[in-house]
């Protein structure tokens, strides 16, 4: 409801509209009055209305006076100005200063109410044009997101060149001229349903968190998977320290301060002048992000607060070697959260780490035990999976009781913990195809609708809409938004090869209010405007 104060000097008239304008019937909720300018505008500033009647001639500041100082703290606001003077001169300066309508005295309760109903209508429109602005910002920033995290994937992999990495930043409008460059990881709390540490509390530190790095244009901010994101830092070398240390104390920040104490992790890679270099950059990188497992209490991983772990000696020493290393808990974390392309990494590091014992075979033995017993637990106990159907997937056990060389207890580790991150994640692919499977029968009842959204449909389906972005990317390789336009476009080519429906009226069946939007967004996804497929038969070029 919108909300209207009146500004009056005559307290009979004052009154009179205050009583007998139906404000609730018209959508108005009446919020305020006074009897000159100088005593409305402190009340304006703290009630503020979106509609302000106010008469032109009144004592100690006048309607218009009042109306410039209105406007320029709230140019949004619409005013109506009341004026027993019939004075072109009046008009003229109400018009210059941006008044809504100018209605002359003696004014009748039915021309009041005829001018508040136009007067609302154009404020409901002026929200909705606002909003549907805001609704396709937010989801160009989504294909603007995922195209991104695309391309940079591709950069890490050393896939392109240093003249492909320019020209294709250039199409994503990303600006990655800079003197050093470095790479970062940093967790955040989990999403989804039953995901233990999950509240609203984390949820909207994490949105806080995610803004602060979006503003910054020395970061690109990329979503790596459900809990962890992948910052690309830009900067001149000499501020690099500060860039990277600023990353740092943002997460350290917002975590540190929630109650449940949700931990947090940062790996930092070294920085480097060269684009071509950000491939072993992120391997590096990507190793620290492992050593979260091995080192739980070390928040910030870098090649300084990781150190060099131990290196082999020529007799087995397992005096040297910190019992804290060896405890199951470890594993049970990789089992519990680690992705299938972070197993390889963790075994190298975690054989590192223990390497001063791994010449002495009943060691090797007892690490070989420990990760069959810790793996057949997490399967069966967590994934309700037959611990025998488990074994039989695997095709190392009979090292056990053997001799084994670092290299096959490396094998025998990656391959049991992989196999049981790859049934975790099967279990946590099934349930998420569940839940994508009832997003897209709700988007595929609902895509014509205007106002459908990522928000509107994860209401449906009770998840949070990070989460479910997240696992329709991941599901679909596709954004939520790719999706929607794909099957309005599917539905727009339909009604322009079988109807003669004009170009705004098939934007506005298939969800677009806005049809130059709308023939923008055929143009780009199916390569020539609705007029130019149309004139070619339903066939695209």
């Amino acid at each position: 409801m919108l909300r209207v104060f009146l500004v009056e000097d005559e307290s009979i008239i004052r009154e009179m509209l205050r009583d007998t304008v139906p404000w609730d019937q018209l959508g108005y909720q009446f919020v305020g009055e006074a009897g000159d300018g100088e005593m409305a505008l402190p009340l304006i500033r703290q009630r503020k209305p979106d509609v302000l009647i106010t008469d032109i001639r009144m004592p100690f500041m006048d309607g218009l006076a009042l109306s410039r100082l209105v406007l320029q703290e709230f140019p949004a606001m619409k005013i109506i100005i009341l004026s027993g003077y019939d004075d072109f001169e009046y008009a003229r300066q109400a018009i210059g200063i941006g008044v809504e309508r100018y209605l002359l005295k003696p004014v009748t309760k039915s021309a009041l109410m005829e001018v508040l109903t136009q007067v609302r209508d154009k404020l409901e429109e002026e929200l909705d044009r606002q909003n549907y602005q805001e609704r396709f910002r937010q989801e160009a920033q989504e294909y603007e997101q995922y195209a991104r995290r695309r391309f940079v994937e591709r950069v890490v992999s050393g896939q392109l060149t240093v003249q492909q990495i320019y020209e294709e930043a250039a199409g994503l409008d990303l600006d990655l001229r800079a003197q050093s460059y470095n790479l970062a990881f940093f967790s955040t709390p989990p999403e989804g349903p039953g995901a233990a540490g999950y509240s609203e509390q984390a949820a909207r530190v994490r949105d806080a968190l995610l803004e602060y790095f979006l503003k910054r244009p020395e970061y690109v901010l990329l979503r790596w998977n459900l809990n962890a994101y992948l910052l690309l830092i830009l900067g001149d070398a000499e501020r690099m320290e500060g860039l990277s240390r600023a990353c740092v104390e943002q997460v350290k920040g917002q975590y540190e301060a929630l109650e449940e104490g949700v931990g947090w992790y940062v790996a930092l890679g070294q920085p480097t002048p060269r684009l071509s270099a950000l491939p072993a950059c992120f391997e590096e990188v990507s190793r620290l992000w492992a050593c979260r497992y091995l080192l739980p209490r070390q928040h910030l991983l870098t090649s300084q607060t990781v150190g060099e772990l131990p290196g082999q000696s020529d007799e087995a020493d397992l005096s040297h070697i910190d019992p804290a290393r060896v405890n199951p808990n470890i594993l049970l974390g990789v089992l519990q959260s680690a992705g299938v392309e972070e197993v390889e990494g963790f075994v190298e590091e975690y054989l590192h780490s223990l390497s001063e014992g791994l010449r002495s075979q009943p060691f090797c033995q007892f690490l070989m035990l420990q990760a069959r017993f810790t793996a057949v637990g997490y399967v069966s106990g967590t994934l309700g999976v037959d611990q025998q159907a488990f074994l039989g997937q695997l095709d190392c056990l009979d090292l056990v009781g053997k001799s084994v060389t670092p290299e096959e207890l490396r094998g025998f580790l990656t391959q049991v913990l992989l196999q049981a991150v790859l049934l975790r994640e099967n279990a946590s692919t099934t349930q998420g195809k569940g839940l994508l499977k009832q997003a897209m029968a709700y988007i595929d009842s609902h895509f014509t609708d205007e106002d459908l959204s990522l928000n509107r449909v994860a209401r449906e389906i009770n998840l949070s809409a990070n989460y479910l972005s997240a696992v329709f990317s991941q599901e679909t390789g596709a954004t939520f938004t790719e999706y929607v336009t794909s099957k309005r476009m599917e539905r727009a080519r339909e009604l322009l090869r079988t109807t003669d429906k004009r170009s705004g009226e098939v934007a506005f069946a298939v969800g677009y209010r806005d049809p130059h939007y709308f023939s923008f967004l055929f143009k780009k996804t199916q390569g020539c405007t609705p007029r130019d497929y149309r004139a070619n038969g339903g066939r695209r070029p």
